[in-house]
């Protein structure tokens, strides 16, 4: 009697514990059908907190949400009043986890001046919190070119806003903007000024108290800042599985690593099929379908966590300064048609952030999340725009 109250426990212990394992795994009691079914878990944040989840149309609770689900395609959408919609149709599996992180947007974003004075041209500096500005007052000891450093919210002339070189030690006293252009190093501390038929290199981490010309060397510097950004590209994609990182180096153009450097923003230099890299398949990975057989002169982005592959568009555009990574690496941002979008990084839930009045020539995205927008609210008694920082979130 003794040994089999032992077993009598002891199997009831295997009982409990097979019990707390299947139910961990997400394995539940379906009454009406009287079966044991396998579960998937959706897990839903989302910024801000406290935004409605609807399943297939029907509310389900708020933000942050986890939810027991059979396994299925479903709807899911987050709303929050005042904010952009997002939604994501996912195909849901048993025993495994799902996990979505829903951005909105304000419908009314507010606006911060950055400048005050009068911005003649502006010209971002890539992946950086910085700014190259041209302003002109009629001031020699002022006008100028100076870096507008972000972080620091400037509204005057003075610091932050560094001189990097006056107007007056141009060749020319009239600046023809629309000639002007710059090449920038790849760590951005220094850039040619291309000036009608001469070149100067500049330092952008102090003033310039004299042009440096160096028009008969330019091409040699280009050439050499050219092979610095190839040898920053190949040191990010070692980082990658070798099999991509060649594929990669023969068949992208690679437009700009996502902050993190696990996603590559690329247009495909050809028509071919990228291979699987990660074998077999990643369980539980993004449910958005991916495209493997690339077109040529296409846009994609690559996500080397999931090993999965996304087209997202087909340009007949210069890339250069109209898309972008957002900071958190899940999304980009595009310029287009006098309006600024923000999707994610696989394409979907395309969302207008910005549509009103600013120069479509120049945005750029601060590490805060926000635009960076030349606008003039009042070009009736203001005849040049000013550096406006746009919260959107």
């Amino acid at each position: 009697m003794k040994y089999f109250y032992r077993l009598t426990v002891f199997f009831g212990f295997l009982v409990i514990v097979f019990l707390i394992v299947t139910y961990s795994r997400g394995y539940r009691v379906n009454l009406q059908k009287k079966t044991v079914t396998s579960t998937g878990i959706l897990a839903i944040s989302s910024f801000p907190k406290a935004a409605k989840v609807y399943l297939n149309g029907k509310l389900k609770g708020v933000t942050d949400l986890n939810l027991n689900l059979e396994p299925g395609e479903y709807l899911v959408e987050v709303k929050k009043e005042g904010y952009t919609s997002w939604q994501k149709k996912i195909k849901l599996k048993g025993e495994l986890v799902i996990t979505l992180d829903a951005l909105l947007f304000s419908l009314n974003p507010s606006f911060s001046p950055l400048t005050n004075l009068g911005v003649k041209k502006a010209f971002p500096l890539d992946q950086t919190d910085k700014v190259l500005l041209y302003l002109e007052k009629n001031d020699p000891e002022k006008d100028g070119f100076y870096i507008l450093d972000l972080e620091k919210k400037p509204i005057s002339f003075f610091e932050p806003l560094k001189l990097i070189l006056k107007k007056s030690l141009l060749p020319s006293e009239e600046v023809n903007l629309e000639e002007i252009y710059f090449d920038f190093s790849p760590d951005f501390k220094e850039a040619i000024l291309n000036l009608k038929e001469k070149s100067y290199l500049l330092s952008l981490d102090q003033e310039n108290q004299n042009l440096f010309d160096v028009s008969t060397s330019k091409q040699m510097l280009l050439d050499a800042w050219q092979k610095e950004k190839e040898k920053n590209t190949q040191k990010i994609l070692e980082t990658f599985k070798k099999d991509l990182a060649k594929i990669a180096t023969d068949s992208f153009h690679i437009i700009s690593f996502s902050p993190d450097k696990t996603k590559i923003l690329y247009q495909a230099k050809k028509s071919f099929t990228l291979p699987l890299i990660i074998k077999p398949p990643l369980p539980s990975t993004n449910s958005t379908k991916e495209q493997r057989t690339l077109k040529k002169d296409f846009f994609y982005v690559y996500d080397k966590k999931e090993d999965k592959n996304y087209e997202i568009g087909n340009w007949k555009l210069e890339i250069g300064n109209f898309i972008m990574w957002y900071p958190d690496s899940k999304h980009l941002v595009f310029n287009e048609k006098g309006k600024i979008s923000i999707f994610d990084y696989d394409g979907e839930n395309k969302q207008v952030v910005y549509s009103g009045p600013y120069e479509k020539d120049f945005f750029l995205v601060s590490s805060r999340g926000n635009l960076i927008l030349l606008i003039n609210f009042n070009p009736e008694n203001n005849p040049q725009p000013d550096i406006y920082e746009v919260e959107i979130k």
